[in-house]
Order: C-alpha cells, then sequence, then structure tokens
C-alpha cells in the first residue's frame, strides 16, 4: 500500500483522542475516512473538520461492542464506499477503579469494547479483506511509558489480550494477504501508522 490516497480506512474511536488524530492525519494524505464513535457529536465534529479542509470523511455512529452494531457499521462503509482497505481499531473505554472497587458492569464493559469488539471487526472485516485480496488491520494498545499503577486493570487486561489476538489474527490472516499489527499508542503514533500503511 504504497499510497493511501483514496483507500477507505474504517478508524472506530474517531471521535476523539488519537482515533481523530488518526483521522485528520491519514485524510490529510487522501484517505477516504469512515469515522466510527459512539457518540454523534464528538464523531461529526472529525468529520466537519476533515471535511472543511478538502479532505474527504463520513461518519457512522454505532457500538461496536455488540455484534449488531459492528456489522451494521461494516455494512453501510461497504455500501457506500465499496471496500475497506485498512481497518484501525481505536474505540477503548478506560475505567479508572482498581480491582477492588470495581464495579461489575465496568468490567465487562471494558472488556466488551476493548478486546470482543476489536475481535467482531476483525472478524467481519477480515472476510471483506479476504475477498479482496489483502488489507491492513491496525490496533492500538499502550506503550510500556503508559502504564502506571492508576491503570485500572480491567483496561491493562484487555489491552493484553488484544496484543495477543493481534498476533494470532496476523498468522491466520497473513495467507490472505491482510496483516494485523498492534501499534503502541505512544511516541508519533501518526507516523508510525503511515510508515506501516506506505510498507504493505
Amino acid at each position: 500500500m504504497k499510497k493511501i490516497k483514496n483507500k477507505v480506512i474504517l478508524i472506530t474511536g474517531a471521535g476523539k483522542g488519537m482515533g481523530r488524530l488518526l483521522a485528520e492525519k491519514l485524510a490529510g494524505r487522501g484517505a477516504v475516512i469512515a469515522a466510527n464513535d459512539i457518540s454523534p457529536v464528538n464523531v461529526e465534529d472529525t468529520v466537519k473538520v476533515i471535511n472543511a479542509g478538502g479532505g474527504s470523511a463520513k461518519a457512522y455512529v454505532e457500538d461496536v461492542a455488540k455484534k449488531v452494531g459492528a456489522q451494521a457499521l461494516i455494512k453501510e462503509v461497504e455500501d457506500d464506499f465499496g471496500a475497506i482497505d485498512v481497518l484501525i481499531n481505536h474505540a477503548a473505554v478506560k475505567p479508572r477503579a482498581s480491582l477492588l472497587d470495581m464495579d461489575e458492569w465496568d468490567w465487562h464493559r471494558t472488556l466488551d469494547v476493548n478486546l470482543t469488539g476489536a475481535f467482531l471487526m476483525i472478524q467481519s472485516v477480515g472476510r471483506i479483506m479476504r475477498e479482496q485480496g489483502g488489507g491492513v488491520i491496525i490496533s492500538l494498545v499502550p506503550g510500556a511509558g503508559e502504564r502506571s499503577e492508576e491503570e485500572a486493570g480491567s483496561y491493562l487486561a484487555s489491552k493484553a489480550g488484544l496484543v495477543e489476538l493481534s498476533r494470532q489474527a496476523d498468522r491466520e490472516l497473513r495467507p490472505y494477504g491482510i496483516r494485523v499489527i498492534a501499534v503502541e499508542s505512544s511516541g508519533d503514533v501518526a507516523k508510525n501508522v503511515l510508515s506501516i500503511l506506505e510498507e504493505q
């Protein structure tokens, strides 16, 4: 993927933070951005900024932690653009409660969004990419410098699981021309992601 111009890039959690930054940076390189978030206000702001700057982006409001939401999102993007060349899993929740104080709902929600959501997206987008003949899937995970004693156990457990999920997915999907890579969300992430995409 030497050139990302006109490539369709689906980014989950694109309404704020690193997801929004990646959407803006990749749109600046000519990519077509399918921006997903559970918050319509946040993701519509992202899309408005991109389109106002001459880029191309469309907002999709779905909860990727739910199979129905993930599949609806993917179908909408396929219907709109005909392909998904790159998937970036950024959607995440990050509770602060310690293990002794954490509510069970927070534990399940964290794993549902951070790990199950990524699995649902990798599985469904992977099937599309298999038919297309290839693609790139990137999942953002915390770097060593981002971890601290204040991090919630559910968040760290979910992201550790995402690293291993990405490794296994890469093993299984590589024969179809699909690369699956876990990228640390520290340092110049946008530069690292661009470098990965340009190498594929």
